[in-house]
């Protein structure tokens, strides 16, 4: 009887035990309500964890009392308690990201570096004494914490977690570089000790007192030393007896863009006319959310301001003419500057359903070379492309053609109904090698034009970080082979991924030259965003060489300069010139051109003198009062060899700025800003966000809420 007692009452217990146990749910989102995708939520002290999808969900299991830990990539952590209900939401702050940690003798020093990686030096005496405030002293030296390297990190290093699966401290400690957000493999960096790859276990027995130097590396710099052995960070380590040199991390990456030299304001008089191609790229934005978000210093050259005020959607209306496209201006008095004007000029292409967009011949080109190893290259391409391929359909048909040292097909062209073969072939897909990139595009035109649809959609999807070292591979190269596969008929969408060695020059000249786009995807959320919300666009051309030009009215105005554009503006005489190439529209796309003007009348420091004519007299037609400029385009069908004209003419009206045209100057404004232009007349970061935050409107999908955040986090930096 005593030993069924027993039993029942163990049985009670466990059920009581099993009955704690509960099915948590939640949202994680930052403070502006944006969803984050892809945060990392694990129970405190086990290795029990999930992550969030797109939306920001999550569903975890855990008992009442656990600590779940709610982490993202430059955001601060957060931990919530498990009680009665079983639903958590967390909205996480921004944080300011640590990607390299230099442990040193030479005090503390933390700060911000042109290659994008924040640093923090400890003292030594710090490291190997970390725990000398507990009044147990000796208790603690016995469970080895006051002598052990890897819990010497603990609470020293911003950025650095070290946890147990048991809960308490020693010798199954762990450590977790932050921003490695997986819990489903082993996320242990790689240890370097004097140079010599070594286990886990040699880092924990090494005394912290025998340590002279240590550096925690993460991002592309870890890779870049030791390839995808150290995908995971890398931890550094130089004793006191040796003679180790440490690499100089901040000459690791090695990131191109093309020189912008920055529109001046013209004179009417001398240059009355401003063309320029349209630009429906948006990598420079994601790119800059990427370095403000890794505390990078951003390079001037790496901010194109049409680019990031490109990536945001505005309210202009479909067109309902014959033209693929519907055109609106609109005039207001410039924010950073009362003396002059802001025009704003949008583009609004037709949007299609995905049922209603033609069959496609889909090549994806991809890089899989050595280069491409880091978690944020080859395994986020992966999972980008399946969200595109999710969305095929029977009549479209996938090939799939790979590079590293040489080119080859691992995917011979399968119809979009059989999605599992696909997504397998993309699965597959490891990375290594050097980087035949030229030989990888030959490949993939060859197929395309292969199998070219005559009424559909022919389109090679090149996804790389642009580092081609073999064969054709310079810049130069890349324009005359790019320029000659156009020939075909085949259009090219341009996908950069990853960071320390990007080279966005080199993939803004394929797009430019291959009658194509370019994107730069940093997270899953922007994947969404290009082969989500705007998958029309990315692969259906629906006008092609479109150009701008503008006259503006004398008699109104005195100058002007185009915002950004620099590197599409093109001769006058280009505009009529159908042998001249120049930009795609793509389906459900919008372009926006910012000009500010200086009127009639107005002194300005940017207004120049120039010298009067002595053979040539112009004169000024009286018969235009009302009107401030009028705007030409010029485009062509996607199979078409002649173009189409269109003309708009603007008022000379100043309205009340709407939402969209604050919230476009605003991007504007923080592109001047970071890179240092004469023109945004000391103006300050807090000008932007008050002028951002008046035009963000109703922003549903949040992207305009990200851009607040981004610029506060940058003010933070």
């Amino acid at each position: 009887m005593k030993k069924v007692l027993q039993f029942v009452f163990v049985l009670l217990f466990a059920m009581q035990l099993c009955a704690q146990e509960k099915t948590i749910t939640g949202i994680v989102s930052e403070v502006n309500g944006l969803p984050l995708p892809g945060a990392a939520i694990i129970v405190r002290g086990t290795t029990i964890g999930t992550s969030t999808d797109f939306d920001g969900n999550y569903t975890i299991k855990a008992n009442i009392g656990d600590v779940l830990l709610f982490s993202y990539l430059g955001f601060s952590n957060e931990e919530k308690t498990v009680g009665k209900s079983n639903t958590i939401n967390v909205v996480l702050k921004p944080d300011s990201r640590l990607d390299e940690v230099v442990v040193t003798a030479m005090g503390i020093r933390r700060e911000r570096n042109v290659v994008g990686y924040a640093s923090q030096s400890v003292r030594s005496e710090s490291l190997s004494n970390s725990r000398k405030q507990r009044k147990n002293k000796q208790k603690l030296v016995k469970s080895n914490l006051y002598n052990n390297t890897v819990n010497s990190l603990s609470g020293k290093v911003a950025g650095v977690n070290v946890t147990n699966n048991s809960g308490s401290v020693g010798p199954s400690s762990r450590i977790v570089i932050r921003g490695n957000s997986s819990i489903s493999e082993d996320i242990k960096p790689l240890i370097v000790i004097d140079g010599k790859i070594a286990s886990y276990d040699k880092l924990e027995k090494l005394k912290a007192r025998k340590v002279e130097k240590l550096e925690v590396v993460k991002s592309e710099a870890a890779t870049t030393l030791y390839g995808n052995k150290a995908k995971n960070g890398l931890i550094l380590v130089k004793t006191k007896k040796s003679n180790y040199v440490f690499p100089n991390i901040q000459k690791i990456t090695n990131e191109t863009y093309t020189k912008i030299h920055e529109n001046k304001f013209k004179n009417i008089s001398a240059s009355p006319l401003s063309t320029f191609s349209i630009d429906v790229d948006k990598a420079s934005y994601s790119n800059i959310r990427r370095m403000i978000n890794n505390t990078q210093t951003i390079p001037s050259d790496a901010v194109k301001i049409e680019e990031m005020v490109n990536y945001f959607d505005y309210n202009y209306s479909q067109p309902t003419g014959e033209h693929p496209f519907s055109i609106q201006t609109e005039l207001a008095v410039t924010p950073w500057n009362n003396q002059t004007k802001l025009v704003k000029i949008g583009l609004q292409g037709k949007t299609y359903n995905n049922e209603e967009l033609p069959a496609s011949n889909l090549t994806f080109l991809i890089d899989v070379s050595g280069s491409m190893s880091s978690q944020n290259k080859l395994p986020l391409l992966k999972s980008a492309f399946k969200l595109l391929v999710n969305q095929l359909r029977e009549q479209d048909k996938v090939a799939i053609v790979v590079y590293a040292g040489a080119a080859g097909v691992v995917l011979e062209p399968t119809s979009g109904k059989d999605k599992n073969r696909i997504l397998k072939a993309l699965d597959k897909l490891q990375s290594g090698g050097s980087t035949a990139g030229g030989e990888g595009i030959e490949l993939a035109y060859a197929l395309a034009q292969k199998n070219f649809k005559k009424k559909g959609n022919n389109r090679v999807i090149l996804a790389t970080d642009g580092d081609f070292n073999v064969g054709a591979s310079t810049d130069a190269d890349m324009k005359t082979l790019i320029e000659e596969k156009r020939k075909s008929g085949v259009f090219l969408s341009v996908l950069g991924f990853g960071y320390g060695n990007y080279k966005d020059s080199k993939l803004e000249t394929l797009a430019d030259k291959g009658n194509g786009n370019h994107a730069f995807i940093d997270t899953m959320q922007e994947a969404q965003k290009v082969f989500g919300k705007e998958f029309g666009g990315t692969l259906y051309t629906i006008a092609k060489d479109v150009k701008i030009q503008v006259e503006f009215n004398p008699n109104k105005v005195q100058a002007y300069r185009l915002i950004g554009y620099e590197n599409r503006l093109l001769a006058d005489e280009d505009f009529i010139d159908d042998t001249k190439d120049a930009g795609e529209l793509g389906s459900g796309h919008t372009v926006t051109a910012l000009y500010e003007v200086i009127p009639v009348g107005i002194e300005s420091v940017y207004l120049k003198d120039i010298s009067d004519l002595k053979y040539t007299k112009k004169e000024v037609s009286n018969d235009f009062q009302e009107e401030l400029l009028t705007v030409k385009f010029r485009y062509k069908k996607p199979d078409g060899k002649k173009s189409i004209e269109m003309v708009h003419v603007q008022k000379d009206v100043v309205e009340n700025a709407s939402k969209d045209m604050e919230f476009a100057a605003s991007v504007a404004l923080f592109g001047m800003q970071i890179r240092h232009s004469q023109y945004h007349n000391n103006s300050r970061l807090q000008d932007v966000i008050t002028l951002a935050e008046s035009g963000r409107g109703a922003d549903k999908l949040g992207y305009r809420a990200e851009f607040i955040r981004l610029v506060n986090s940058y003010q933070s930096l």
